[in-house]
């Protein structure tokens, strides 16, 4: 792992990711988000050998999986999908809502859940903080994906009864109660909401954990030379 203090300079970060690029002996890795303001996150992103990015950001790897070519799969979305295959959610001919439209969760998540692809076949609303009557639109979700970043923002008045709903939220609040000083809260109001779902991750230990197992998959695949197509 090579760790920088937060006053790196950004040609240091591109002159880094030029030499892991460079190196055969690396197959995969990241650089984490967020960055410091005076770094260009897309700079960043893009200057990352496609083969190499395992978080599934870079363009090209954005643009297969539009088309639905062998890629990585960014890890978050990877993740969810992983989860509705585990438990067997049916998906097809469902109305899926997403709330959040992030080119790291929102989007990606909208167009893979629109595929023609087993535990896809969607029928996908995006909706983000612009969106109207947006509680009308959640109401309607058979699936509801929730990346907002907004703590406990989705409420039972929100969510239709027997929705699965997939909260991919982490927000710090303070928490005198914890040894911390915080606790982590995702998007949905967990404790009203459970008692509507036919299914409901929750936060820590839900999506969090599905989105490090992706990454993992993802190198692995990198190490093998093979991108993963779903």
């Amino acid at each position: 792992m090579l760790r920088f203090d937060e006053n790196v300079s950004e040609k240091k970060l591109l002159d880094t990711v030029k030499s892991l690029n460079e190196n055969p002996e690396i197959d995969g890795f990241i650089v984490q988000l967020p960055l410091p303001k005076h770094i260009s996150a897309d700079k960043i992103t893009y200057s990352i050998d496609y083969e190499k990015d395992v978080d599934g950001f870079h363009p090209a790897n954005l643009g297969k999986m539009i088309l639905n070519l062998p890629t990585f799969l960014p890890a978050t979305p990877y993740g969810i999908l992983q989860l509705l295959e585990h438990y067997q959610i049916p998906t097809e001919g469902k109305h899926c809502v997403v709330v959040g439209r992030s080119n790291i969760v929102g989007l990606p998540m909208s167009i893979l859940m629109a595929r023609n692809a087993k535990y896809a076949n969607c029928t996908v609303t995006l909706t983000h903080s612009k969106t109207e009557n947006l509680a009308e639109i959640t109401r309607q979700a058979d699936i509801l994906i929730v990346a907002l970043g907004r703590p406990e923002f989705i409420t039972a008045d929100m969510v239709k009864e027997g929705a699965v709903v997939i909260d991919v939220g982490t927000t710090r609040v303070p928490d005198e109660s914890k040894k911390t000083g915080f606790s982590l809260k995702g998007d949905v109001k967990y404790e009203e909401v459970e008692a509507k779902c036919s299914f409901i991750t929750p936060v820590p230990g839900g999506v969090g954990p599905m989105t490090i197992t992706s990454l993992l998959k993802n190198t692995l695949q990198a190490a093998k030379g093979k991108a993963r197509l779903e």
